[in-house]
């Protein structure tokens, strides 16, 4: 199946040039804002830029922690190698102090446990190969806006340098992510690696005893056997019936942020459905959203999934950084010597009944008569939207979910 060494983060990036702690009525910064609104857009090109690799199935990633990489890219990059990064986050006009300031800001106010009432552990790091000598401003730099960590590792012991790096993922997430890469196939460069935990934490639970066994229908012929925990309740809810599609919105903990599920009538590849995700559509679909009685069914499963953005975020315009022979990375280690090898973006993302308690006052009442169906029995395309700041925190796919094989039929 899409979401920093934002080193052993728990739960929340403190960074001292940001925003020291989050408060309900505080607004984001100018800067902040542009970085925050253009996540959505950095989400999309970046989401059917992944879904272009027909080897992919379920996707998961998280916009403003790659932004904030793309960030430590600049912070270490000099003229066009940097200057690439800004195109990228479509935040040409924004100086680089503003730029570093703004995704720190932005990062530390959408991940604070408390006021958003999540659990996502964010830890980053960047390795370089045994013979870097990392710049002490870079370092400093690079803790003070991204909690970066910064490791040398002999990439030449391919098996030595997987296990430390998926080692060090495993115990950044608390053994929810237990491996970021089986290999490590470029060893003259850096690598920057985000490895995540998100956990939804619902703004009114699930039922923790509704909870069955049901079939996932990946394709028409191949369905897997998987828990499904199910509710109702009063949901933004918008049914497309010019694209067959379904979007709804539920929302998590202090209402924040919510999860927002955008899932096909019947079974199909998302491939239809992808085409028509711009950020344009996007707000359209929310526009539509009423609060409707429906009865919700979701898989109750974890996604691991770990992308190497190296060659997508190439293809998107950072084209200088991941090139051995142009990238200027001169501020990491004061000479030309390095390019950015991979970008390893780990998340585990875990599904459960977890939540507030529910209003049951309306059960019973005319509101919840006649509910619709969210029954999200086979593939869907899913994003967390942060409702004050509007960047999208995570975007994904639920394809193949974790099963067993229930029937394989002609």
């Amino acid at each position: 199946m899409w979401v920093t060494s934002l080193a052993a983060l728990v739960l929340l990036a403190t960074s001292s040039s940001a925003a020291t702690s989050s408060s309900a009525d505080k607004a984001l910064s100018t800067h902040a804002s542009i970085l925050a609104d253009n996540s959505a857009s950095l989400a999309l090109s970046l989401y059917k830029n992944i879904a272009k690799d027909k080897n992919v199935e379920n996707i998961l990633f998280s916009p403003v922690v790659v932004a904030s990489s793309l960030g430590l890219v600049a912070l270490g990059g000099k003229s066009s190698t940097a200057s690439q990064v800004k195109n990228i986050l479509n935040a040409a006009k924004v100086k680089d102090e503003q730029l570093h300031t703004g995704l720190a800001e932005l990062l530390t106010e959408v991940s604070d446990p408390k006021t958003r009432n999540v659990t996502w552990r964010i830890s980053n790091r960047l390795y370089g190969p045994s013979s870097v000598n990392f710049m002490d401003d870079f370092v400093k730099s690079s803790k003070k806006h991204y909690n970066f960590d910064h490791s040398k590792i002999n990439f030449r012991d391919k098996k030595s340098a997987v296990n430390s790096i998926n080692e060090w993922a495993s115990k950044s997430t608390d053994g929810k992510l237990l491996e970021v890469t089986k290999d490590v196939e470029r060893t003259d460069g850096v690598m920057i690696i985000n490895a995540m935990f998100f956990k939804p934490h619902w703004d009114e639970q699930f039922h923790h005893k509704m909870v069955d066994n049901r079939g996932f229908m990946v394709s028409h012929s191949y369905t897997v056997s998987l828990q499904m925990m199910h509710r109702t309740g009063l949901f933004d809810f918008y049914d497309d019936k010019s694209n067959m599609l379904y979007i709804l919105s539920m929302p998590l903990a202090h209402k924040k942020s919510s999860v927002v599920f955008i899932m096909p009538y019947q079974v199909e590849t998302l491939e239809r459905l992808e085409k028509m995700l711009t950020k344009k559509q996007l707000d359209t679909w929310m526009g539509k959203l009423q609060q409707t009685a429906v009865a919700v069914s979701l898989p109750k499963v974890s996604m691991e999934i770990s992308h190497n953005l190296q060659k997508n975020l190439g293809e998107l315009g950072l084209t200088e950084a991941v090139n051995k022979s142009k990238a200027d990375l001169s501020n990491i280690s004061g000479k030309k010597d390095l390019y950015l090898s991979d970008v390893f973006h780990a998340s585990a993302m875990e599904w459960d009944t977890d939540g507030n308690e529910i209003d049951t006052s309306i059960f019973g009442t005319e509101k919840l008569k006649t509910p619709r169906l969210f029954y999200a029995d086979h593939p869907f395309v899913f994003l967390v939207k942060d409702q004050e700041t509007k960047s999208i925190l995570f975007i994904g796919r639920m394809v193949r979910p974790k099963g067993e094989k229930m029937r394989d039929e002609l």
